[in-house]
């Protein structure tokens, strides 16, 4: 069997777009800086505006509403930081509501300002992932000044109901924030469907460059700088623009405007084949999601196998060409398995033996072929050795 290389882990990060490499080569004379009043800086101005104006058509929003920064984690902390100089000055709503299965980013910044006596409460998921509706309305009261809950989830793949949940928070008065970087390019995402306050996005989640990505704030909605200096983004947050980034960012969003509709059929077309493929190869396998195709993000499958650890499947299948997830963050330092697949109601061995396959725009068919070639020999190799047999 020939050995390929087949990258399926679009969801922690995606290949540029050639066209968007080719854009930002053909643009290389915006150098200047696009704060100057010369020509050359006006010239770069302009592209910066072309790019707002191309992402504020990809979430429908106005373009005076989007502002550029490096990518979700900044957004998310952003988002956070305003709530919170809205707490210390008095405000009579002094409650954050996550959901539970919430992004690091977003996780780890509700946890520092836990530390620091800010009330932050989780909301918790069901067995699919997907929020807990009656569980989160109970827990909404008049003192809630914010809830956060992502379009869609990274490892699961779930779509949350986040159109609903805004409904909810609208009747306490609360504001809202998504984290839609996961979800951008792959579902429609609209600001006014969804009726969010806040919305933060990653370039390099849809075929843009990485270090850059965007904040939507609804006009008229509390705001507080981002990073003080410059005059950048209204004073917002200031530094020199990353020209070339910022138009590769806008390049990334025109083209996950125009061809949405098209990849979300084909990613769910080769997710559908690649969960099917192993239910039939291989015994005692858990899929962790639903193949409902309004509930889950079109190229997240995340399947756990028993009596296989998740890092040897992961480690196994690189050697084969295959790069994945695991839904255990032990590769990345910690001996503790995925808190979103725990807080779905997965076990502990489960949430171990986890595999996040997440397909892109780059992926076909014979990847995903070749991936059901490989998989079975290799969660039979790894269970023959396990002392917890299936």
């Amino acid at each position: 069997m020939d050995k390929r290389h087949v990258y399926l882990d679009n969801n922690a990060t995606t290949r540029m777009a050639p066209e968007v490499v080719e854009f930002m080569h053909a643009n290389d004379e915006l150098y200047a800086n696009a704060s100057s009043m010369h020509a050359l800086g006006r010239t770069s101005a302009a592209a910066i505006d072309w790019a707002r104006a191309r992402i504020a058509e990809l979430i429908d929003a106005d373009k005076d509403e989007v502002y550029f920064n490096s990518g979700a984690s900044e957004g998310n902390n952003s988002v956070f930081n305003i709530m919170r100089d809205l707490i210390d000055v008095g405000s009579r709503k002094n409650r954050i509501i996550i959901s539970s299965v919430e992004h690091p980013a977003s996780i780890e910044t509700a946890k520092y300002l836990s530390s620091k006596g800010y009330r932050i409460d989780k909301a918790p998921v069901d067995r699919s992932g997907i929020l807990d509706l009656g569980k989160f309305e109970s827990m909404m009261g008049d003192d809630v000044l914010l809830v956060s809950v992502m379009t869609g989830n990274n490892e699961s793949g779930a779509i949350m109901p986040v159109k609903k949940v805004s409904e909810i928070a609208r009747r306490f008065g609360a504001y809202v924030h998504t984290d839609a970087t996961q979800a951008i390019g792959k579902i429609p995402v609209s600001v006014k469907d969804l009726d969010v306050d806040y919305l933060t996005m990653s370039a390099h989640k849809f075929y843009g460059p990485k270090g850059v990505g965007a904040i939507y704030v609804r006009r008229g909605v509390p705001l507080s700088p981002f990073v003080h200096g410059g005059h950048q983004e209204g004073g917002f947050r200031a530094g020199t623009y990353n020209n070339q980034a910022i138009i590769g960012m806008g390049k990334a969003a025109e083209l996950a405007k125009a061809n949405q509709a098209e990849e979300r059929k084909m990613l769910w077309s080769l997710r559908e084949r690649l969960r099917k493929g192993i239910i039939e190869k291989i015994d005692n396998v858990v899929v962790n999601g639903t193949d409902d195709y309004e509930r889950e993000l079109p190229g997240t499958l995340n399947v756990s196998f028993p009596s296989a650890e998740g890092e040897s499947i992961l480690l196994y299948l690189d050697l084969a060409g295959i790069e994945v997830s695991t839904g255990s963050a032990c590769a990345s330092g910690s001996l503790e398995p995925s808190y979103v697949l725990l807080a779905a109601g997965l076990d502990v061995e489960l949430a171990h033996g986890s595999i996040r396959f997440s397909l892109g725009r780059y992926n076909s068919v014979e990847d995903v072929d070749y991936t059901l070639e490989v998989l079975p020999g290799i969660i039979g190799r790894i269970r023959s050795m396990s002392t917890r047999k299936v």
